[in-house]
């Protein structure tokens, strides 16, 4: 009988790892389970409040991104019955599997702090983590002319851990752009105590962040977004007032995860090895990308140097082999940062962020603006949908973190 696999989740991870696997088992049944038939590029929500994308750009039906031969259900997942091994659907539905993917990413929960959906949702606060969000965030700011702009990430892990940082430099360029700076505020305030995770790019961040005028304010841990006041408020009670508020929200795994018994952790992420991403409760069941626990950044970068040796490790696991343990926790990010330029970063499990250059001694410059940096952004666009989706490698591009060009003696600094 064909092997059966089933892939919940048609976002970045699960497309790319249906289409890698169909090229390597052209005699499986591959199904691929989502809620809806709309995948969004989920780097441009970032440009859309700043009219720069138009949303319907960022937008394709998820089916269509699936090679020939990949079944795609739309329906809500109820459980996954790990001892079953059957995945069970809103609509009655059972799919039996011999392996079991999960690539269900993020939720957005902004109902879990206080106050964060009250009366002023949408109209003085608002997130640019979705689509609608994003709208309402454009038509939010074409009207702001003057006032307090506060950034806040109410707590870590999110998805794309940079974004809230590029989000302020390109509302600093914005408001440049419309010659209105002076009359704003901007300020970025974080549950973290400095610009970023990682101390080398956390004091480059910052320092970005001080010569573009931004505040920073540090160790927040928002309990409370009141809308109608304009203020946050700290658990500790420290107060910070905002006119327009652009909140990061509180991140959690898909709700089913938490009803299937034991297949992930608080926050309802999987259970899943870092390095082989098989999942720890079952041999049979693997993660990629953000609906894993595996301590790296929720970032598409991440996915896609997940996607081969997930698909390596699949196959492994089909033919009675050993699995390889290589995903290095790999991970690069463009910081888009204002004036046609960017930052780039690229790290992994073991390796913060340095200086230096990517992929080799010769190429992108690493945690410097350059203008080459944002050419690099704009057109990983074109790479996403063309290349990163159908499950194919970006010449140059290993999944395994490249050392050349970094310059490691910043460690020591």
């Amino acid at each position: 009988m064909n092997k059966r696999i089933v892939i919940l989740g048609g976002g970045t991870g699960g497309t790319l790892t249906a289409n890698r696997l169909r090229r390597m088992f052209s005699d499986a049944d591959i199904t691929v389970v989502d809620r809806d038939d709309t995948h969004v590029y989920q780097p441009g929500l970032l440009f859309v409040p700043f009219g720069l994308i138009r949303p319907k750009d960022i937008v394709k039906p998820r089916k269509r991104q699936l090679r020939s031969g990949i079944r795609y259900v739309q329906c809500d997942i109820d459980r996954v019955d790990i001892d079953g091994d059957r995945v069970h659907l809103t609509d009655g539905a059972v799919l039996d599997y011999d392996v079991l993917v999960i690539a269900t990413g993020v939720r957005l929960m902004p109902e879990e702090t206080e106050g964060m959906t009250g009366p002023g949702w949408m109209r003085n606060v608002f997130t640019f983590y979705n689509l609608e969000g994003a709208s309402g965030l454009e038509r939010a700011l074409s009207a702001f002319d003057h006032g307090r702009l506060v950034l806040n990430v109410v707590d870590m892990p999110i998805k794309c851990p940079v974004a809230p940082l590029e989000f302020c430099f390109l509302a600093d360029w914005y408001f440049r752009r419309r010659g209105i700076r002076d009359r704003v505020e901007l300020v970025y305030v974080t549950p973290l105590d400095g610009a970023f995770t990682k101390p080398v790019a956390s004091r480059e961040l910052g320092n970005v962040l001080q010569r573009k005028g931004i505040e920073l304010v540090t160790e927040f841990n928002t309990g409370q977004v009141d809308g109608d006041a304009g203020r946050l408020i700290s658990y500790d009670e420290r107060t910070v007032p905002f006119d327009l508020a652009v909140v990061c929200p509180l991140h959690g795994g898909a709700d089913f995860v938490g009803r299937s018994s034991g297949l992930g952790d608080e926050l309802n992420f999987v259970l899943t090895d870092q390095r082989t991403l098989q999942s720890t409760v079952r041999p049979n069941i693997f993660a990629i990308g953000d609906a894993t626990n595996v301590p790296t950044s929720k970032a598409g970068s991440v996915a896609h140097f997940e996607g081969d040796v997930l698909a390596h490790n699949i196959a492994q696991f089909l033919a009675g082999r050993p699995l390889d343990a290589q995903f290095d926790g790999h991970t690069n990010c463009f910081i888009e940062s204002g004036h046609h330029k960017a930052l780039l970063i690229d790290f992994d499990y073991d390796t913060e962020p340095l200086p230096g250059h990517f992929p080799l001694g010769v190429g992108l410059p690493l945690l410097r603006e350059s203008r080459l940096n944002h050419l690099g952004k704009l057109a990983f666009r074109w790479l996403y949908w063309h290349l990163l989706l159908p499950g194919r490698d970006i010449p140059g591009i290993a999944s395994r973190m490249p050392r050349a060009g970094k310059r490691f003696e910043t460690i020591s600094q």
